[in-house]
C-alpha cells in the first residue's frame, strides 16, 4: 500500500490507476438503449419544429431565429455527417442509402450509436 499525502486515508485500498483502468473497459461510457432513444428524439423534435414553421410561419422574432438555426443544424450539419455515417454503416453491412436517410433524420445520434441501440 502506498502512502498518500492526504490527511484522510483512502477507504479503497485499490491503487487509483487500477480503478481507472477497470473503468475504461468496453462498457465504460456506453449509453443505455433508453439514453440512445432519448438522444435520438432530439433531432426528431427539431424536424417537427421545422415542419410547423413551414406550415404556419412563426411571427415571433425569436422563433424565426430558432427556426433558421434549426434549418442550418438539421439540414446542413446532418448532411455534412453523411460521409462519416456511410463509412460506419458500411462496416456494419448497412446500405449507403439507408445511412444517408437515417443520418439526415437523426444525425450523429444514429450513426455514432449503431452498436448500442441496433439499426
Amino acid at each position: 500500500m502506498t502512502r498518500s499525502l492526504h490527511l484522510v486515508p483512502d477507504p479503497d485500498p485499490t491503487p487509483r490507476h487500477g480503478r481507472h483502468r477497470a473503468a475504461s473497459g468496453p462498457a465504460a461510457g456506453v449509453p443505455s438503449q433508453a439514453t440512445v432513444l432519448a438522444l435520438r428524439s432530439i433531432p426528431v423534435i427539431g424536424w417537427v419544429f421545422l415542419i410547423i414553421g413551414v406550415v404556419r410561419p412563426f411571427r415571433a422574432r425569436w422563433l424565426r431565429v430558432a427556426f433558421w438555426i434549426d434549418v442550418m443544424l438539421s439540414v446542413g450539419a446532418h448532411a455534412a455527417q453523411i460521409p462519416a455515417a456511410r463509412k460506419i454503416a458500411a462496416e456494419r453491412g448497412i446500405s449507403g442509402r439507408r445511412a444517408a436517410v437515417m443520418t439526415m433524420l437523426l444525425g450523429a445520434t444514429w450513426w455514432k450509436t449503431l452498436g448500442e441501440a441496433g439499426q
